[in-house]
């Protein structure tokens, strides 16, 4: 990239710093728990109007276990032009109120705020990035496209058709989620994400006058429960866990039903598709019991791919010419995009450094978020992957 077009970039992004600041400031004071169907809508509407100011079509779509999601591409677009996709989330982990005990603070370099680093500061690079461009009146190589959504939290229920749609005409797609550790390494692998439930089905009887009658289904679920940590595989990035369990009445009843939840993350398909196989194959040690399976994998991994690894060398080369050393990491949770990387390149984490996602301590470095919209806007700028 032309070394003049990243300085502009630089210090025009510079100059809007205050705005930007102001602007993630309303969107964290304005709370948007994924629960929270009429928060969302209004963080949606607010960004809105600003893609609006900025020369933006913007497309609202109601959900329907969800405050919906916004798509928005530029009024003025080439014909045939091919397009990169923009993908984030306004929805958040924290429930109303969280602001009482966890106010918005500016405060050495460090912005703090329930939903600061994921991902409300990367909605904001989005907003800026695009604003440069159209102050500047630079049309990319490929035509933005921009999805935003209220509902990944909760694993992007209503928007994933529209996510799988837009990323099929996309020949990249940025994903805004923010980067992996103190150091904000982007996001080239994601792990896939499956929940099942093992539900036992056994014989009450009574636990003291006649036990041989019974059939425990608790019994039953903790063989079964041995069977799946059997499965864990560390090395190759593979974690069974039986997070929840429940069953039985009485302490004086053999349990006549029992039942566990099992949450699944593996790296590639081929290893999600394994163990889903090994689950839905569990069968009774106790044939007076049977196993039911029910659960599949919600989210796919974000592989390796060929494609995704040459995005993130150009992302690479690119930050290089505005003076940053980026690195590349794998995360163990699951995000949009695990989707899109199904049908174009990705490139994950390219939201604004900090730590503390879901934690009370959440917050980004203040002026990395110049340093990361700067990065954002090069990349849209880039004529091939």
């Amino acid at each position: 990239m032309n070394t003049d077009i990243s300085l502009d970039i630089w210090t025009s992004l510079k100059s809007f710093k205050a705005e930007m600041l102001e602007f993630l400031k309303t969107l964290v004071t304005m709370e948007s728990p994924t629960e929270g169907h009429g928060h969302n809508k209004r963080v949606l509407e607010y960004i809105s109007s600003f893609l609006k100011n900025i020369g933006y079509e913007v497309s609202y779509t109601e959900g329907k276990v969800s405050g919906g999601y916004i798509i928005a591409y530029p009024r003025k677009r080439k014909k045939h032009q091919l397009n990169q996709l923009l993908i984030g989330h306004c929805d958040t982990v924290w429930p109303l109120n969280t602001l009482e005990s966890m106010p918005y603070v500016m405060k050495k370099q460090m912005i703090r705020g329930p939903g600061v680093y994921d991902m409300k500061a990367g909605l904001t690079q989005v907003c800026y990035s695009l604003k440069y461009l159209f102050d500047h009146d630079i049309t990319p190589p490929l035509t933005p496209l921009v999805l935003i959504n209220s509902d990944e939290e909760r694993g992007s229920r209503d928007s994933t058709l529209a996510i799988r749609r837009l990323a099929k005409i996309s020949e990249r797609a940025f994903v805004m989620e923010p980067p992996l550790g103190l150091d904000g390494k982007l996001k080239t692998e994601r792990k896939g994400l499956g929940r099942f439930t093992i539900a036992i089905q056994g014989k009450s009887a009574h636990a003291g006058l006649d036990p041989g009658k019974g059939a425990s289904a608790i019994l039953e679920l903790s063989h079964q429960i041995q069977k799946l940590f059997a499965l864990n595989d560390l090395q190759k990035g593979i974690t069974i866990n039986v997070g929840m369990i429940e069953g039985g009445t009485n302490p004086n009843v053999v349990a006549q039903e029992a039942k566990a939840v099992i949450d699944v993350r593996v790296l590639t398909m081929n290893d999600g598709q394994y163990i889903e196989d090994q689950i839905r194959n569990l069968k009774p040690i106790n044939s007076d019991t049977t196993v039911v399976v029910e659960g599949r994998f919600g989210r796919p991994p974000m592989e390796k791919t060929v494609r995704n690894q040459k995005l993130w060398m150009a992302a690479k080369k690119v930050g290089k010419t505005i003076g940053l050393d980026l690195e590349e990491g794998t995360a163990g949770g699951g995000s949009d995009g695990n989707t899109t990387s199904l049908f174009t390149a990705t490139l994950d984490g390219l939201g604004t450094t900090g730590d503390g996602a879901h934690a009370h301590h959440e917050f980004i470095y203040t002026d990395a978020l110049i340093e990361r919209t700067a990065l954002l806007t090069s990349l849209l700028l880039l004529k091939e992957s």
